[in-house]
């Protein structure tokens, strides 16, 4: 099992004075640990499980490429995109962007949104949930055309809500054949379908439903033609392992739970982060153990 970093709020002491220098402390601190990823949420107003619109909250891309300056190895993301704050055209150049800055290391991460007070108090389109859904689908569909190479312009993409004259993109991602996509949720409906058609990864909701979820997402990979085993099974969680690593028992057996119904990667926020210690005592004794969880199977 690998072990990714999220990052969903900065409201760390020093305030937005300190915010940057703190940011690096932390990235750094989590690459040398041995995190496999570092992601950030795609909020431009504090999620309401975080506090909400009045705590302060930073721009996941622009935060993406201060963290892929910072950092040689970690793999880096939003976890997730909303579909319809970002044109497919400007997203393709954003995520091909932080992929070549970075040397190779981005992800597109992308679900359909959950804020829409968010996108309302700030003039976003925040269509309804079905046309999000058929947007999602035709995002992917369009970031994978401009990754296509160089004759991948050659041809308009038109689609329902994204057109394209001419999706020309260069230069071309490092990642080939193009960054890894995870597409974000739980949902059976339209969410699993859509990973199994387009999908690196998937990012599930952390409860006892994941291996209906999986035997579902394995019998839509059939349907698609996919290799089910070739999609990386995630999912969002959260590490406190104590401010003297008391807890991290609890994070093991947590970590063990999830490996059992075959979850490969977790996405953790990190109680106490900014305190930095958090972290050592995550890539001293926990990562290792989580290394081999799974391995069996």
């Amino acid at each position: 099992m690998k072990l990714g970093l999220h990052i969903p709020s900065t409201t760390w002491d020093g305030g937005a004075q300190r915010l940057g220098s703190k940011l690096a402390e932390v990235v750094q601190a989590a690459e040398s640990a041995g995190f496999e990823t570092i992601d950030v949420a795609d909020h431009l107003w504090q999620h309401p499980i975080m506090g909400g619109p009045e705590v302060s909250q930073i721009e996941a891309y622009t935060t993406l490429g201060f963290i892929a300056g910072r950092t040689r190895r970690v793999r880096l993301f939003a976890l997730a995109t909303a579909v319809s704050y970002r044109h497919a055209g400007l997203l393709a150049k954003m995520v091909t962007t932080l992929d070549v800055l970075s040397g190779g290391r981005a992800m597109l991460g992308i679900g359909a949104g959950d804020y829409p007070e968010e996108a309302q108090g700030l003039g976003l389109p925040f269509p309804p949930l079905s046309e999000r859904f058929d947007l999602l689908e035709e995002t992917v569909q369009a970031c994978l055309r401009m990754w296509e190479g160089e004759h991948g312009g050659d041809q308009p993409f038109v689609g329902a809500h994204v057109r394209i004259e001419r999706p020309l993109n260069l230069p071309q991602s490092l990642s080939r054949p193009h960054p890894p996509i995870l597409i974000a949720g739980s949902g059976e409906r339209r969410t699993l379908p859509l990973v199994a058609r387009y999908a690196d990864a998937c990012n599930l909701r952390p409860s006892p439903e994941i291996p209906r979820q999986l035997e579902l997402l394995r019998r839509l990979c059939e349907q698609e033609g996919r290799d089910y085993d070739a999609i990386e099974k995630t999912v969002p969680f959260g590490f406190d392992v104590g401010v003297d690593g008391s807890k991290v028992s609890e994070v093991i057996d947590k970590l063990r739970w999830l490996a059992g119904m075959g979850i490969q990667s977790v996405f953790g926020w990190v109680v106490g982060v900014d305190q930095i210690k958090p972290l050592e005592i995550m890539g001293r004794e926990v990562i290792p153990i989580a290394a081999q969880l799974g391995v069996a199977a």
